[in-house]
C-alpha cells in the first residue's frame, strides 16, 4: 500500500474520500517571497500594468477559490475565509495567505495557491520594470484542525 494519499493499491491515482472524516474547523497559513530589485519595490504602487499589491491581493484570493479547478484532486471547499497579505521588504515582497474553513479536509492547498498566484501576479505586473526577479520560498508554515462534529455514522 501506498504512504501517499491520492494512490491507490494498485498505483492509480484517485480522489480521497473524505466522507467518513470529522468535519473540522481548518486553517493554514503559507507564505512565498518575491525577490526584486529595491527600485522595482519602490515603484509596486505605480507600474505601467498598475497597483500590483492591490491586483496581487485580489488575485490570490480568486486563486484561492479555484484551487479545485486546478489542482486536479483537491476537494472543492467552502472557504470561510481567505486573507492575502503583501509586504513591501528590503529587497522584494513578502506574501503571506490565511486559508480558513469548516470541512472534512485541509485548506493547505488554498493558502499554498493564493501565495503563489499573488507571487505571480506581482512577477507579471513588475516584470517590464525587473528583468532578475525571482519567486521563492513557497511554503506552507502552518496548519491547524480542530474538530467541531463527530463524523457521519
Amino acid at each position: 500500500m501506498s504512504d501517499l494519499s491520492h494512490v491507490d493499491e494498485s498505483g492509480a491515482v484517485r480522489m480521497v474520500d473524505v466522507g467518513a472524516k470529522p468535519l473540522s474547523r481548518r486553517r493554514a497559513v503559507a507564505r512565498a517571497t518575491v525577490r526584486m530589485a529595491p527600485a522595482t519595490a519602490a515603484r509596486l504602487g505605480a507600474l505601467p500594468k498598475g497597483d500590483a499589491l492591490t491586483t496581487a491581493q485580489l488575485a490570490g484570493i480568486m486563486a484561492a477559490k479555484r484551487t479545485s479547478d486546478l489542482i486536479p484532486l483537491c476537494h472543492p471547499l467552502p472557504l470561510s475565509v481567505v486573507d492575502v497579505r503583501l509586504t513591501v521588504v528590503a529587497g522584494g515582497v513578502e506574501v503571506e495567505a490565511v486559508a480558513e474553513t469548516t470541512a472534512r479536509t485541509g485548506v493547505e492547498m488554498e493558502a499554498l495557491m493564493a501565495v503563489s498566484v499573488a507571487a505571480l501576479t506581482v512577477y507579471d505586473m513588475a516584470k517590464a520594470v525587473d528583468k532578475e526577479m525571482s519567486i521563492t520560498d513557497v511554503t506552507l508554515v502552518e496548519k491547524t484542525k480542530e474538530v467541531v462534529c463527530a463524523p457521519p455514522s
